[in-house]
C-alpha cells in the first residue's frame, strides 16, 4: 500500500467510530494488511489471514500487541506455540523471534510502539 493509501485508511476513521474487523478483507492465499495510523511513535496495522496464510518467523526491535478480532491465530514465540482467539491479545516481545499462522481465517490488529 503506497503513503497516500496509507494516509487515506487513518483519515476515514478520523472522528468516526468502526468495526475494525469490516475494514479489511480476506484475500484467497493471501495476508492483507491495512495501516489505520502510521506515526514516529508507532503503528495501527489491521491484517486478514486466509486460511494457511502466515508471516514467517522474524524480529522486530519494538514490543507490539496483537488483538484477534475474529477467529483464531496460531503465534509462536521462541519456539513457543500459542492459540489465540478471539478477543484475546498478546505482546510480542521486543527481540525475540516470532510468527503468526492461520489454522483457519481471522482477522487481528497490530499496535506497534516505537521507543528509544
Amino acid at each position: 500500500m503506497d503513503e497516500a493509501a496509507k494516509t487515506q485508511a487513518g483519515r476515514a476513521l478520523a472522528g468516526r467510530k468502526a468495526a475494525l474487523a469490516s475494514l479489511v478483507s480476506y484475500s484467497t492465499g493471501s495476508v492483507v494488511s491495512r495501516t489505520v495510523i502510521n506515526a514516529k511513535n508507532g503503528s495501527v496495522t489491521l491484517f486478514a489471514f486466509d486460511k494457511g496464510s502466515e508471516l514467517s518467523e522474524h524480529t522486530t526491535p519494538y514490543d507490539a500487541l496483537l488483538h484477534v478480532l475474529e477467529g483464531e491465530a496460531q503465534v509462536t514465540i521462541g519456539g513457543n506455540v500459542n492459540r489465540v482467539g478471539q478477543g484475546e491479545a498478546m505482546v510480542l516481545p521486543a527481540g525475540r523471534a516470532h510468527e503468526v499462522r492461520a489454522p483457519r481465517r481471522f482477522k487481528m490488529l497490530l499496535v506497534m510502539i516505537r521507543s528509544g
